[in-house]
């Protein structure tokens, strides 16, 4: 019984003619006249921009000038000069935009002959790839650029392929019998270029990305588009495409094109010689004459929120050839558009799964979503807003309203996260050695003080964002684990969260209930910026380039005042030294506070957005942009800013001296703390756009280490103690004093130890302001206490500095003791 045949539905000669047609004729719209780029606003049209100038008229550069302006606005030819790029080895991609074949389709139905080839390639992917390949060819251009010593060897070869085959065409043609067909050289050898398709988009939206568990088997052999996120990415290896074997008696060149997974090699000659004389020669592989593609195996899973209630995400295998591979790393949100096609099982899987066939997408394009900031395009209408705003000087405190509005308060906490995302320069020394500019911040407080969901909106924010919790993570599962490929079966290493977040910020939540020797896996990540392995005969070094941004509890879970302050953190010496600021956030009850934070909560819940607030809020994408460019920055420190941070890290350690006596120890200071200032105030000045860092940076980053103890004190009873608005501004100036900030600038160290502490008047007063008290508070504040001889006032009213004595000194040592 013969086999029931199905006729073709489409006539492919005539889509490849039209494929042909469109490679020749199709032409892009010219130029809007937006060469400026900027908003709305018209440059260089009309020839009135500032570049121009009237002495250019006789000048070769403002002519070649204006003509390059006039052939701008002139439509070109796309893909006839891409194909001509092609042929004179410039390039070695083609990509067919849809898009572009959907206005040609519309063009084709206008003339009253349909074809409908945008459905056609969508609904038959596969079989249109070899189509549209064959129309290239036939399109293909002769090439304008000779061939030299300088080309690849490849080229070489496929350019005396080409000729081998154009001499045999011209041979075949002058011959009278038509039964005799030339022996040309497969197809696949003389291209050298990847042919993709690039997806539709409706208007400037592209189509829905599919979840991985909506691809269904109606799918097979279609065009579609899926979303998800890289878990892993393999080597890129050789796949062969054209196996070319030498034969020994005959000596004819074999060629066996490979067009799936396992292929049988051929070992009697084919050729007509050895036919004839039935010699049977024996095949000889030739690699040289072979031709190889790059290819590269990527796993993708489902995103979070794709998955249902109670399910597992699921995988989608990707095989990515040509100029694809090497465009997604493990841990990028990417949307893959390719052809979903089935694979039957190979080797012992194929005996276990019987019948079954695995499943895969052969890439077409990749879309990443969250690019890293150096590869992110600066969209000029959003940074000429941004740019509106920080001519006022307050973008600082916008932006960190900015980060995540929709919880209540914790200013200064926000402010520490945007300088995290923003980081400090890291310094490569000559030698080798390397001192790290990402900074790591520790939350550590009371349950219910959005903890959590600042982590979660910080990894939505960062373009490399991984967020994991302290049970569900082991030592290995942050750093890398030894697993097997399953393509090579070879000893491979995959990365953990610590890996995947490189060059990005890696969340960890519940860091308090990590074991204590999986803890131990990140001190070198946080310090050195590597991870070192030995396993299973591997022994290498992986970079782990990111910033660590945790969040814990105290020992009992709440704060408990009655024991100190290192005791409630719980939590090593070595691994708190690697933080660069230690947030305490005490839940307080306060009525006042209590009711704000109350109202905002409700409010968020009725309405489903933040509540308006005085400045303006940016949103994620507008602050990413701000920081992708504040990161071009590499600030330096001045000699006169280094003296000051030296004298100020000096205060620093007294001030812990005196703490360590009266148990009231919030942490260490060590070197390590003088460069988490360092690295706060480069943030700073990348946050201004600045290649300097000044002396109001470094007191800022001072505030912020102090702010991070501020609840800390707060909850310290109060009780007894006078809290008028002048001791308590008396307290703040006190403690500015002791922990060195607003110096003056031209102030002398040994004049602060022989005569007291020198401050600023204008800087001391600006801090005073900022906490909320009144400028009538301040100066009766200063006139109390220079009545007490415990200050006094110099250089006209600009300097304060603290009166020495040994009243003071015993007052102090009394306070410390009552506490």
């Amino acid at each position: 019984m013969a086999l029931l045949q199905f006729r073709a539905p489409v006539n492919y000669e005539d889509h490849q003619a039209a494929f042909e047609d469109f490679l020749q004729t199709f032409k892009t719209s010219p130029k809007d006249g937006l060469s400026g780029a900027l908003s709305d606003m018209n440059i260089d049209e009309d020839d009135f921009s500032d570049e121009y100038d009237f002495m250019d008229d006789d000048d070769e550069e403002g002519n070649a000038r204006r003509e390059a302006r006039s052939q701008a606005k002139v439509p070109k030819l796309k893909y006839k000069d891409l194909l001509q790029k092609i042929a004179d080895r410039y390039e070695e991609e083609i990509t067919i935009d849809l898009d572009d074949l959907a206005k040609y389709d519309e063009l084709l139905e206008e003339n009253g002959t349909p074809m409908n080839l945008v459905e056609s390639i969508e609904a038959n992917a596969k079989h249109y790839l070899d189509i549209f390949a064959k129309a290239v060819d036939a399109a293909m251009p002769d090439p304008t650029r000779e061939i030299n010593f300088k080309d690849d060897v490849l080229d070489v070869l496929m350019s005396q392929r080409t000729a081998r085959n154009n001499a045999l065409l011209r041979a075949a043609a002058e011959q009278t019998d038509p039964t005799v067909e030339p022996e040309l050289f497969p197809a696949e050898l003389t291209r050298r270029y990847t042919l993709n398709f690039k997806p539709r988009t409706r208007g400037d939206e592209p189509v829905k990305a599919l979840a991985v568990r909506q691809v269904r088997g109606e799918h097979l052999g279609h065009l579609i588009t899926v979303r998800g996120i890289t878990t892993r990415v393999s080597d890129v290896k050789p796949t062969v495409e054209v196996n070319a074997y030498t034969c020994d008696r005959c000596g004819c060149e074999i060629f066996q094109p490979v067009g799936s997974k396992t292929f049988g090699p051929l070992i009697e000659c084919p050729s007509a010689d050895c036919k004839t004389n039935q010699t049977k020669g024996q095949l000889f592989h030739s690699t040289r004459a072979s031709k190889f593609q790059a290819f590269q195996e990527v796993k993708i899973q489902e995103m979070a929120e794709q998955v249902p209630v109670g399910h597992i995400p699921r995988m989608l295998t990707i095989l990515c050839h040509g100029a694809l591979v090497r465009k997604i790393n493990p841990g990028d949100v990417v949307d893959v558009a390719g052809i979903f096609l089935p694979t039957p099982y190979t080797g012992f899987k194929a005996i276990r799964a019987g019948l079954l066939t695995d499943t895969y997408l052969e890439a077409q394009h990749v879309t990443q979503h969250k690019k890293a900031y150096e590869d992110l395009a600066i969209d000029n209408r959003v940074f000429k807003r941004i740019e509106q705003y920080r001519a006022s000087g307050h973008v600082y405190e916008y932006l960190a309203k900015s980060i995540a509005p929709e919880i209540y308060g914790h200013l200064d906490v926000k402010k520490a996260l945007l300088l995290l995302l923003v980081g400090g320069v890291t310094k490569q020394m000559g030698d080798g050695m390397k001192i790290r500019g990402d900074i790591n911040i520790c939350l550590m407080g009371d349950p219910g003080v959005a903890k959590s969901q600042l982590l979660k909106y910080i990894t939505k924010v960062a373009p490399r964002g991984v967020y994991t919790t302290g049970r569900g993570s082991s030592g290995v599962g942050l750093t890398a684990a030894v697993m097997k490929d399953p393509v090579t079966d070879e000893m491979i290493l995959e990365g953990g969260a610590l890996v995947l977040a490189d060059n990005g910020i890696c969340c960890i939540d519940e860091f308090d209930k990590m074991d204590d020797s999986d803890r131990t896996a990140i001190h070198e990540v946080m310090e050195q910026q590597t991870i070192s392995i030995s396993k299973a005969g591997i022994s290498t070094t992986l970079n782990a380039r990111t910033s660590i941004l945790a969040a814990a509890n105290p020992l009992y879970g709440r704060y408990n005042p009655r024991i100190s302050p290192v005791e409630n953190i719980n939590l090593p010496a070595a691994l708190l030294s690697r933080f660069d600021v230690l947030f305490l956030i005490l839940d307080t009850p306060t009525r006042d506070t209590d009711a704000l934070l109350a109202r905002h909560v409700t409010y968020v819940h009725m309405n489903n957005k933040h509540p308006d607030t005085d400045g303006v809020v940016f949103s994620p994408h507008e602050v990413r942009q701000y920081v992708a460019q504040a990161r071009t920055f590499r600030p330096i420190v001045p000699t006169a800013v280094s003296e000051y941070m030296v004298k100020a890290y000096v205060k620093m350690r007294e001030q812990q001296s005196r703490d360590e006596k009266n148990k009231k120890q919030f942490a260490h200071t060590s070197p390590r703390t003088l460069l988490g200032i360092l690295r706060l105030a480069q943030a700073l000045a990348r946050l201004r756009f600045s290649e300097e860092v000044v002396q109001d940076d470094v007191d800022e980053a001072l505030r912020l280490i102090e702010a991070s103890k501020e609840s800390l004190h707060q909850d310290q009873g109060n009780y007894g103690r006078d809290m008028s608005p002048s001791s308590r501004i008396y307290n703040l100036v006190r403690a500015l004093a002791e922990s060195g900030q607003c110096r003056p600038e031209d102030a002398d160290e040994d004049e602060d130890e022989a005569g007291g502490m020198e401050l600023s008047m204008r800087k001391v007063e600006e801090r005073v302001i900022a906490k909320g008290f009144t400028r009538d508070q301040w100066q009766t504040a200063v006139m109390e206490y220079t009545n007490l001889d415990i200050w006094q006032t110099a250089g006209n009213g600009t300097r304060l500095i603290f009166i020495v004595s040994d009243a003071v000194d015993i007052a102090r040592d009394a306070e410390y003791d009552m506490e």
